[in-house]
């Protein structure tokens, strides 16, 4: 193969992948890790689509929008290897989870403006702090400690649901979920033995897909909910007979 050449530099992120760089294209870093976050941004859009369409609350067009800021911003690290696009991937991974938090706990919180306001600038002291100091491994712990803190609340969500269909969603979120930090985590740790096979499984372009999925089944999942709370009799129904997603009907009058 012909040899490419960096077209943006030396790599000043602070992690790399298990994925050879600039094996395609001299413009693209890692192919497979910036593509394979196409999925995210489809699925994310379908789901827009639909909160719109059906007139769901600003915050979902706002958690579907998000998701493709964040797909958008992995791409653009994974395609450069640059310290600034890294902090564009994940300065919003941690955005995304608070937004999560608001969503999930805003129906039981009694003063509306003090949640919202304190995620937020919870979310710019920290986007100025990462773009300081740089964390790497602190990142890490401190994503993986949001992302715990939503865990019962989302479970609570799923034990008073009745749905079955809406209850499956809550499953593939879970089974994508644990099938991409999977690959994740092989890509991440057993990247010497891997480089030795004929043929790299490129694990963390499979986690970017399953993340995209496992995001877009978490997303339906608390529509239903929602629209469950506000009284919008929600069922789940499927595109083409595949794709699941949220109808309403709301009362006369909203």
């Amino acid at each position: 193969m012909v040899e490419t050449s960096s077209f943006w530099g030396p790599v000043t992120s602070t992690t790399e992948c298990c994925e050879k760089n600039y094996v395609y294209l001299p413009y693209i870093a890692e192919f497979y890790n910036t593509i394979s976050n196409i999925p995210t941004i489809l699925l994310a859009l379908i789901g827009l689509i639909n909160a719109v369409r059906q007139r769901f609350e600003k915050r979902f067009s706002i958690l579907h929008v998000s998701n493709m800021i964040l797909a958008i911003g992995s791409m653009s690290y994974h395609a450069t290897l640059q310290n600034v696009q890294q902090q564009s991937d994940e300065t919003p991974m941690v955005w995304e989870v608070l937004l999560y938090m608001y969503i999930l706990h805003s129906p039981d919180w009694h003063y509306r403006s003090t949640m919202p306001t304190f995620l937020f600038l919870y979310g710019v002291v920290f986007a100025i702090a990462h773009s300081v100091f740089r964390f790497s491994v602190g990142f890490k712990m401190h994503y993986v400690v949001l992302c715990l803190l939503c865990i019962p609340r989302m479970y609570k969500y799923y034990i008073y649901t009745q749905d079955v269909a809406a209850k499956r969603l809550a499953k593939l979120f879970i089974v994508n979920l644990v099938l991409g930090s999977i690959f994740w985590f092989c890509d991440r740790f057993f990247c010497k033995e891997i480089s030795s096979w004929p043929i790299n499984p490129q694990g963390h372009a499979l986690w970017h897909a399953f993340m995209g999925f496992s995001l877009y089944f978490a997303n339906t999942f608390l529509m239903f909910c929602r629209a469950q709370q506000r009284g919008w009799s929600p069922k789940i129904v499927y595109f083409m007979g595949v794709l699941p997603y949220v109808k309403i009907e709301k009362p006369k009058g909203q």
